[in-house]
């Protein structure tokens, strides 16, 4: 996983940053195995528009100054079809001036172990990101702790670390506030009903 834009000081940046990092398993550089490498996810936070680009890349790596064509044969462990052909030099040198003039030197690598029949250690390899999605933009609208029930640390919509709105409260007050006066006035209807009753029996 590779992080764009997610180091300002803002404490629900630094949260954001760590659900993505668990979500996905730690390297470690002096361990980890380049045949284990197979994609790579990029995130991009634009602090202007508060919104978070998402691509998902598979790693491809290709041998430099090979032929498409050699290329697969090594690869499928097939016996091509030459008879169209008038020397085995027509198949070895097609194919060049495709892929293998278009590698860029920023993304050739020396290989420190093997990882195919093609890519060798201590060979040059050319480094390729091929798009698998999904493409995704998201926006992180709120924090909450525990699961749908804890302290609401962050929200966009403001009212951020208050659990209850406070127009709740007010109208929890409201209602109480009407429950005791409708207790008081229950309360003198009874006592008005037991007197008349006691007038009753006196005549």
């Amino acid at each position: 996983i590779v992080l764009s834009g997610f180091a300002a000081a803002d404490e629900q940046l630094r949260l954001t940053t760590m659900v993505f990092k668990n979500i996905f398993p730690d390297i470690d550089i002096n361990t980890v195995k380049l045949s284990s490498c197979q994609r790579i996810v990029l995130l991009n936070y634009n602090k202007d528009t508060k919104l978070i680009d998402f691509r998902h890349y598979s790693i491809r790596l290709q041998p430099v100054g090979v032929s498409r064509r050699i290329r697969k044969f090594v690869q499928n462990h097939q016996v091509p079809d030459l008879r169209n052909l008038q020397d085995v030099s027509d198949f070895v040198l097609a194919g060049y001036g495709s892929e293998s003039e278009a590698d860029e030197e920023a993304a050739i690598v020396t290989l420190t172990s093997d990882l195919s029949r093609v890519n060798r250690a201590s060979t040059k390899s050319a480094v390729k990101l091929q798009e698998i999605g999904p493409r995704m933009t998201l926006q992180l609208t709120k924090i909450e702790g525990g699961l749908c029930s804890g302290e609401v640390m962050f929200s966009e919509y403001g009212n951020g670390g208050n659990k209850k709105e406070p127009g709740n409260k007010g109208n929890e007050k409201e209602d109480s506030e009407n429950d005791g006066q409708m207790e008081d006035s229950d309360e003198d209807d009874e006592a008005d009903n037991k007197k008349d009753m006691e007038e009753s029996e006196e005549d």
